[in-house]
């Protein structure tokens, strides 16, 4: 079977693979942020950020994961690719900025390549 073949054989699964774990970290993460859970809400808090920034945070990463999974918006998921990103840096570089551990980079280093895999890897049907 040539290259090609192969990689679009299994581009579709994970693609979708890819963007599971990034609606479901939206999902997850935007429903404890309005709920002001642990434990990123102390996170927010620790950081510097006023409370009130989880309720907005956490309604844009729940409308961010209807978008992703939703089957066509290709404009609004362009959005909330942007979002998620955005997210992830700013969250890297809050750590960073405050001098906490190195290692509290790895998470959101890790769902900001997951979600710019999902977007290189999705089909032409979701694209602009």
């Amino acid at each position: 079977m040539r290259r090609t073949a192969v990689r679009d054989r299994y581009r579709p699964g994970a693609y979708w693979g890819a963007t599971a774990v990034v609606a479901g970290e939206c999902v997850v993460g935007g429903a404890m942020d309005l709920f002001r859970m642990a434990p990123f809400y102390p996170l927010l808090i620790d950081l510097g950020y006023p409370g009130y920034l989880a309720t907005i945070m956490g309604t844009a990463k729940i409308i961010a994961a209807v978008v992703l999974l939703a089957p066509s918006l290709p404009r609004l998921k362009e959005w909330a690719y942007a979002g998620v990103m955005i997210n992830m840096i700013g969250a890297a570089a809050s750590h960073l900025a405050m001098h906490q551990a190195p290692s509290s980079v790895v998470a959101p280093a890790m769902f900001a390549g997951l979600a710019m895999l999902s977007w290189a890897w999705r089909p032409p049907t979701r694209r602009l």
